[in-house]
């Protein structure tokens, strides 16, 4: 099986997830699925289809897709089964950290979108 995602790799989003991941969702087949979701996600709530626009973006906005991307799939992947960590604290402040990258990571693409609007006008 390859990478599906188009935003973000399998190992980017494993050492998101950290060392004590489930190794049941923490493999390539989970976390295609948690990509698609994950990208399908970012481009509703961006109300833009960044996944047709991927290959004409420049490196610095499909870094910030990457980081959206793979910060959320690392949540699902570390909400699936949090038993392997060595607290619930632990797996939550990982889950905290992720989802202020995912959020700032979204504001930016949401400004990006909005900057190139007014600039085409």
């Amino acid at each position: 099986m390859a990478d599906t995602g188009i935003f973000a790799t399998t190992a980017e989003v494993q050492r998101k997830a950290g060392a004590n991941a489930s190794a049941t969702a923490n493999v390539e087949a989970y976390i295609n699925d948690f990509m698609t979701q994950a990208e399908s996600k970012i481009n509703t709530l961006c109300l833009l289809n960044w996944s047709d626009l991927y290959a004409g973006l420049n490196a610095d906005v499909k870094g910030i897709l990457k980081e959206a991307a793979s910060n959320l799939a690392a949540m699902y992947v570390i909400q699936y089964d949090m038993s392997g960590f060595t607290s619930r604290y632990e797996a939550e402040t990982m889950l905290d950290v992720l989802k202020d990258g995912f959020n700032q990571a979204l504001s930016l693409l949401k400004d990006i979108k909005k900057r190139d609007f007014v600039n085409g006008a």
